[in-house]
């Protein structure tokens, strides 16, 4: 796509270059994200000024519809063969409503499984204390998955050991946030504040059990998967690929069996399966437009997860190339780093949410790795793969004035940045910090609230001895809702005086309303305190995004 990209922008090109060429776009994006499928909109926009002709309006996928992306889809694809076929009826000989009666025709899995006999595969078993086997055991099965990885990335950085687990929360405020501290136990890895962690959960095993059982599988299997294209080079540089692995150890390691809903393909596939008539019935019509509500309230309101849709459906007995193919790959989770490697050597910290939820059928639902994480004791010795990333809060340089904004866990890479800046301070004098935290109340979920007071008073870095300040929303101790946005407009001249002076603002938290919300606030004081209107107020903020001086880090 970006090779695609970049030869689509060639300045050379006219805008007649694409005339007679027809197209047809359809974008995959979450709202939840500030700049929603932005490239879908901007590659449609682009084949249009090169003169190519829309055969039908640029189709918007949402991830936060109730239906997921297909809500778009289906009315799109619809409105696109009926425009196809107005083009040319040869299209669709039959019409563009035509469905193939019988529905015998199904794709073959693009996938193939060996299966290697036991005495011929060299068994490099090894303790599982022994981190090199870990490891080479991750890269093995990840490499050979047909899921999309982070970064393609299959071996981890290192090993993590868990030497703190400590809630956060009062357990009658209704939210459960916890401070983990690792240590690193293989090769210690150079971080910087603002960066990324991302962890490879566990998955249940009595829960990998049950779907190795229920799909009639041999746990103890060597197997190998590949390809059946052989034509992408790219899917064949792993030479782990090629070395057998545990059938079982290959399910835990890269399907998400127990925590992820299928999509709406996998219960296509299931009714080709589907041996009882009425279990046919039921997934044909789930696969269908017609059924996609009911598909939404049966699967993704309840967050069925594959192991309880193939229960519910005890007829359809599924090839494992298939199930290989459509169980949703099992990810790493991705948290903000909430420690400074200067303050914290050989250590990384975290603050997570535990994630839990009850269904509309009033059944318990839980995050697989927040609460994975939640239940390890340090005491355990359970070593974590981990992986490193660079975060979208660059590091900023002891001079630069900050201006931070993380209500909830949005606080996570602040305390990596205040304590390194703390420790910066013991040196050199350092530019002034505003802090702006939010929580629901005083005495339930202030995070680190002795942390932060302490920095705010005798001179520490968020002290408004120092030029700085400390403020807190909480949104539940009066009548009146307070936001983060509220005490951002309650300091606006302490706020535009730091901008003037070449702040930089950094907001993490999120992604619902709260960045729009806050975004507006700073809106507001540069309109206010600059005396500009507000078309130069939000110009005036783009510009400081673009000079890198506006930062945002959210997440759903």
């Amino acid at each position: 796509m970006k090779v695609f990209w970049k030869f689509l922008l060639q300045r050379n090109l006219s805008k007649h270059w694409l005339e007679g060429v027809r197209y047809a776009v359809f974008g995959l994006g979450d709202s939840g994200y500030q700049k929603y499928n932005f490239v879908s909109k901007k590659l449609d926009k682009r084949l249009s000024d090169l003169g190519a002709m829309a055969i039908v309006e640029k189709g918007l996928g949402d991830d936060q519809h109730p239906s997921g992306y297909e809500a778009a889809l289906d009315p799109w694809m619809s409105s696109l063969w009926s425009m196809l076929n107005q083009i040319n009826e040869k299209f669709f000989p039959q019409g563009p409503d035509f469905l193939i009666p019988d529905m015998k025709l199904i794709d073959q899995p693009k996938i193939h499984i060996t299966y290697h006999s036991v005495d011929k595969v060299d068994s490099q078993s090894s303790p599982n204390s022994d981190l090199k086997w870990i490891e080479m055991q991750i890269e093995r099965a990840r490499s050979m998955s047909p899921g999309k990885f982070t970064n393609d990335k299959t071996r981890p950085n290192c090993f993590l050991k868990l030497i703190q687990n400590q809630r956060l929360t009062r357990a009658e405020c209704g939210k459960d946030v916890r401070h983990f501290e690792f240590e690193f136990v293989s090769s210690t890895i150079e971080y910087k504040v603002g960066d990324i962690l991302e962890v490879l959960p566990s998955q249940n095993q009595a829960a990998v059990d049950s779907f190795i059982q229920r799909c009639n599988l041999d746990p103890d299997a060597f197997i190998t998967v590949h390809p059946k294209e052989m034509n992408n080079h790219l899917l064949h540089t792993h030479t782990s690929a090629n070395v057998p692995i545990k059938l079982k150890t290959f399910v835990e390691l890269t399907m998400d069996v127990a925590s992820a809903p299928p999509r709406r393909y996998f219960f296509e596939v299931m009714s080709y399966f589907a041996t009882a008539p009425h279990e046919k019935e039921k997934l044909q019509y789930f696969a269908s437009p017609e059924g996609r509500d009911d598909l939404y309230q049966y699967n993704q309101k309840e967050r069925r997860s594959v192991l309880e849709v193939l229960e519910d459906f005890p007829s359809v007995q599924m090839p494992f190339e298939w199930l290989v193919q459509l169980v949703p790959p099992l990810k790493t989770r991705a948290f903000s780093i909430s420690s400074s490697p200067i303050a914290h050597s050989n250590q990384v910290h975290l603050t997570v949410s535990v994630v839990s939820w009850m269904t509309p059928f009033k059944r318990k639902r839980s995050g697989l790795c927040s609460t994975w994480l939640a239940k390890l004791d340090p005491e355990q010795s359970i070593y974590i793969p981990a992986w490193f990333q660079k975060g979208a809060l660059s590091p900023p340089p002891p001079s630069l004035p900050l201006i931070l904004v993380g209500p909830g866990t949005g606080c996570a890479p602040f305390c990596g940045f205040v304590e390194e800046r703390a420790i910066q301070n013991e040196s050199s004098a350092t530019a002034p910090v505003l802090f702006f935290f939010g929580c629901r109340n005083e005495d339930g979920d202030f995070l680190y609230r002795d942390f932060w007071l302490s920095h705010s008073q005798n001179g520490g870095v968020l002290s408004e001895a120092k030029g700085g300040g400390l403020f807190v929303a909480f949104s539940r101790d009066q009548p009146q809702k307070v936001y983060v946005q509220h005490k951002v407009r309650e300091n606006s001249r302490k706020i535009w005086n730091l901008l003037t002076e070449g702040a930089a603002i950094y907001i993490a938290g999120s992604s619902t309303k709260m960045p729009s919300d806050v975004f507006l606030a700073f809106e507001d004081i540069v309109s206010k305190e600059g005396g500009l209107p507000r078309e130069s107020a939000v110009r005036w903020l783009r510009t400081l995004e673009k000079a890198g001086r506006y930062h945002v880090e959210a997440w759903s």
